[in-house]
């Protein structure tokens, strides 16, 4: 589904990325974790398509297309969904006509009709109940006056919604209590499916207590050093990142 090779990129002429190979296959949930600056959040965004980062070299096809030659609405129209770390509140647009516009605006890219005013409704109650989020939330403009929690759950149900391949949760667990983690994580978990794959971004092993990975990535100094199992995530909580400068 997702290959990425040899992938270099900097900002502002500071080199970010180094040389990063990664591949995601369907039906996968691979898990990034790495120290602060190590380009956690730059492979996430590079992948969605903010403009802000220069791409040096390397490529990413994305289910055998050109990745790097997608503006960001065709990316997210193929199917590639971004959570962000900080999402941003959108005051006066509410949540059923934010959706909506999304959905149409998906549909129209691959030719179909505006989806029903009854089929919509009836896909948000179904959504709603999945990822266990309350009727306040969705009857409110867009992540206007939420809890940092609220606002996970917030995109959970938004990528629940919009069905994505692809779906990136940079970071989802910052700021989350227990129970908004569990809800968070098992929204995540209904939406598992062979046919998508996910990738998480985290610093802390506890999510994929919750989300268990299929591989998990060390992301060090712009590049992946080390890949492995779940038993991978327990053995930098146990250790720290510190190793990571001894062995790399």
């Amino acid at each position: 589904m997702l290959s990425i090779k040899d992938l270099t990129v900097s900002i502002e002429n500071k080199q970010i990325l180094k040389g990063l190979n990664l591949q995601v296959n369907k039906g996968e949930v691979h898990a990034i974790m790495g120290p602060n600056g190590t380009g956690k959040s730059t492979l996430a965004n590079v992948i969605a398509g903010k403009d802000s980062y220069d791409i040096e070299e390397g490529s990413i096809t994305y289910n055998g297309k050109d990745l790097l030659e997608m503006e960001v609405d065709e990316r997210a129209n193929e199917g590639i969904f971004l959570s962000f770390q900080y999402p941003v509140e959108i005051p006066g647009v509410s949540m059923v006509n934010f959706m909506r516009t999304a959905l149409n605006e998906q549909r129209a890219y691959h030719g179909k009709d505006p989806i029903p005013g009854g089929e919509f409704l009836q896909k948000m109650e179904e959504k709603k109940k999945l990822v266990e989020i309350h009727n306040k939330l969705t009857n409110r403009s867009v992540n206007e006056g939420f809890s940092g929690g609220e606002k996970k759950k917030n995109e959970i149900f938004q990528m629940a919604m919009l069905e994505p391949t692809l779906a990136i949760l940079d970071e989802t667990d910052s700021g989350l209590d227990i129970d908004a983690l569990r809800i968070v994580a098992n929204g995540v978990n209904k939406l598992r499916s062979e046919d998508n794959a996910f990738i998480v971004i985290t610093h802390y092993q506890r999510l994929l207590d919750y989300i268990v990975p299929d591989v998990v990535h060390v992301l060090y100094e712009g590049r992946i050093v080390k890949s492995g199992g779940k038993e991978l995530a327990l053995e930098l909580e146990q250790k720290g990142y510190e190793w990571l400068q001894q062995a790399y």
